[in-house]
């Protein structure tokens, strides 16, 4: 079984088949980690889009459709989740069960979290739900990906990109970001310090919260260079 190392991180991740990921054991332990990473995912999202300080290239990409379609913030993530999720084939990319629960889940929290946070217009507690937001951000990537579940969709268009072009993950994910960045600007989404701050914050907190929360598996391991993952 491989596995995959987030630079400067000591905690592995393995990297598992669909069939790998239910048989590597604590199932329960992992099953709940994954739903509660994805439920705070979601409604970690809604508090960064409460605030209105900018969001981060996906979601300005999704608002921006939720404005010209008229659907809600979730239903366009889990509609642009799918959609990414069919590239995977080409690309030769498996999901697992955290994959496929992303693009459902994270969307119908995000929803959720939208529905019951009341309105803000004061500028310091806008500026808290957003640090607030990003710093559950990271806690709840890390604990999905730290349930050895898959990778989202997204993330696994990324890790697909990576190893059909050869290109480094560094080129590739800027690209990704700064084309689905441009297209939510064009489309009317939310840029500002909110962008800024996730882009840089969001690595760092994962790669803090990751040993703190993945799921050790009885299984041996075999470590990858760490330029194949994000």
């Amino acid at each position: 079984m491989d596995c995959v190392r987030l630079d400067g991180v000591s905690t592995l991740l393995p990297s598992l088949t669909p069939l790998q990921q239910l048989r590597a054991g604590r199932l329960p332990r992992r099953l709940v980690q994954l739903y509660a990473g994805l439920v705070l995912y979601g409604f970690s999202m809604a508090m960064v889009i409460e605030a209105g300080l900018g969001l981060d290239p996906w979601d300005v990409l999704h608002q921006g459709l939720a404005e010209q379609l008229g659907w809600s913030f979730g239903a366009v993530t889990i509609v642009v989740g799918a959609l990414v999720l069919l590239l995977w084939g080409p690309l030769r990319q498996w999901p697992g069960l955290g994959t496929v629960s992303n693009v459902v889940v994270i969307g119908l929290a995000v929803d959720a979290g939208l529905a019951v946070l009341p309105p803000v217009e004061s500028l310091p507690v806008r500026t808290a739900l957003l640090l607030g937001g990003v710093l559950a951000n990271g806690l709840a990537g890390a604990a999905y990906l730290g349930s050895s579940f898959g990778a989202g969709p997204r993330d696994g268009l990324m890790t697909g990109l990576v190893t059909r072009t050869g290109r480094s993950v560094r080129l590739v994910r800027t690209c990704l970001e700064l084309t689905v960045l441009a297209l939510g600007v064009l489309l009317g989404g939310t840029v500002g310090v909110g962008t800024v701050l996730y882009a840089v914050a969001i690595g760092p907190l994962v790669q803090l919260f990751l040993p703190l929360v993945a799921v050790a598996l009885p299984a041996p391991t075999r470590e990858v260079p760490a330029d194949l993952v994000p």
